[in-house]
């Protein structure tokens, strides 16, 4: 039984306070029916259903990439953002990422706070087509799987409190600020030229960074150290995964268009392309390195390919999303190989090769390949004559790379001094399932044949 300490019953404490506090805060719906548009109001609650799905779909993806006694804590720790970040968005969140722009930093805490004028306000000025709380809503799965990125370089290791707390303060610090500068008309960012259209920026660099900030703070595990080598607990939760994730994406894509338009047809092929070419560059690749063609590379080879269109999806054609694909598969893969053989970082899931270096990719080629043609909106790349753009997405890039590094960097020390981050070796041990949730994740059953009948064995991978 744990023992009863103000660190443990201070979360439960701080929910009730914001229990409390809302009763008292008036806000009622007042939808005026007459000047939103139905299509794109039903196309954006999908949309924002589907973004949610890539959650659990994360949860699959990376629960099925660690070891056998990790399975619960890293889906737990995928997860968990939905209820914290969920209530997160409602007291302050939004506010800060779409609130009143102060000097194009950061939201105005005041503008929204405990969701004040969202339900009954005027539509955000970019989807001025459907209530701001359905814009709200959708753009809070964003917030919610950001975090839940990072869990892939801390898994076996973190501890879960610790987790939590990084979850706040990420959103708070890193994901609200990046949200306003890249989303906002007057974040700095936007008005700079700089273009994202679904998150490469805020969504892939920021969690990737982050993850690189907690695999350098928590430091390597005791089995990488040892340089033992590690079976994927169920590589069909890694597809299940991937499937999910791929199928979420179209809402996170697509539905960034904020309309039902063609525009959102043209962000949806490019993503399902993408990650095609994506999976077979990563699964081809392997092949010519002297690999067989594997389930995992190719999921991984996918979910790569998504990242790396996510930025450009509105902005590039569809041909040119097969060569974003293919490229930013072959640098990710590249990255994981020399991250494996040449470092001894301890990212257990390759989130910053990944997510992080994917992202970077996206926003580059997005400087390369984005044309009017596609979204007037936009802007030329530098394949269509216009190389001030490409540098104006370097700098961009730059920019979110150093302050998501370094804010989180320090987010994870600061973390450390009023939590331990890291499980003891005893409890690392034993595994974070037992440890960390008291739970236990139980390997399916085979029949196998014998000479005196069916035998039960456990299911090996």
């Amino acid at each position: 039984m744990q023992k009863f300490t103000l660190k443990s019953t201070l979360p439960f404490i701080t929910l009730v306070v914001i229990a409390v506090a809302a009763i008292f805060v008036p806000t009622l719906p007042n939808f005026d029916e007459g000047k939103y548009n139905v299509a794109d109001i039903a196309w954006i609650l999908v949309a924002t259903a589907l973004v949610f799905l890539m959650t659990p779909g994360l949860a699959f993806f990376y629960g099925g990439m660690v070891n056998r006694k990790n399975v619960l804590s890293t889906m737990m720790k995928s997860v968990v953002a939905a209820g914290v970040v969920g209530v997160l968005w409602i007291v302050v969140g939004y506010s800060l990422c779409f609130g009143d722009s102060i000097h194009g930093i950061i939201g105005s805490p005041a503008t929204h706070l405990f969701y004040k004028d969202v339900m009954s306000g005027k539509p955000w000025v970019a989807a001025t087509s459907i209530p701001k709380g359905l814009f709200s809503m959708f753009q809070l799965m964003f917030a919610i799987i950001t975090p839940g990125l990072v869990v892939g370089a801390i898994a076996e290791r973190m501890r879960f409190s610790a987790y939590v707390l990084f979850t706040v303060l990420f959103s708070l610090l890193v994901y609200a600020p990046l949200a306003h500068w890249s989303w906002h008309p007057d974040g700095f960012l936007a008005k700079m030229g700089a273009l994202d259209f679904a998150g490469g920026t805020v969504v892939h660099i920021s969690a990737g960074c982050a993850a690189l900030a907690g695999a350098l703070v928590l430091k390597r595990r005791k089995s990488h150290i040892d340089n033992l080598t590690t079976h994927p607990a169920n590589i069909p939760y890694v597809l299940i995964g991937t499937g999910l994730l791929w199928f979420g994406w179209f809402g996170f894509n697509a539905g960034s268009a904020v309309a039902a338009n063609t525009l959102a047809v043209s962000a949806f092929s490019t993503t399902n392309t993408a990650a095609a070419a994506a999976g077979l560059s990563w699964m081809f690749f392997d092949v010519v390195r002297g690999k067989k063609p594997s389930v995992v590379g190719f999921c991984v080879g996918a979910v790569v390919g998504l990242v790396a269109i996510t930025p450009a999806a509105g902005f590039v054609a569809v041909p040119q999303s097969i060569f974003i694909g293919v490229f930013g598969a072959l640098v990710s893969n590249i990255a994981v190989h020399i991250k494996a053989t040449k470092t001894v970082l301890d990212d257990t899931l390759d989130v910053f090769p990944c997510h992080g270096i994917g992202g970077m990719v996206g926003m580059l080629m997005t400087g390369v390949f984005a044309t009017k043609a596609v979204n007037s909106a936009g802007n030329d790349g530098w394949f269509y004559g216009n190389s001030a753009f490409f540098f104006t997405q370097l700098k961009a890039m730059a920019i979110a790379v150093g302050y998501s590094f370094s804010v989180s960097f320090v987010i994870f020390k600061v973390i450390n001094v009023i939590v331990p981050l890291r499980v003891t070796s005893d409890e690392e041990e034993e595994g974070l399932d037992a440890s960390q949730h008291d739970e236990k994740y139980v390997q399916g059953t085979l029949l196998v044949a014998t000479p005196n009948g069916l035998k039960e064995q456990e299911a090996m991978h």
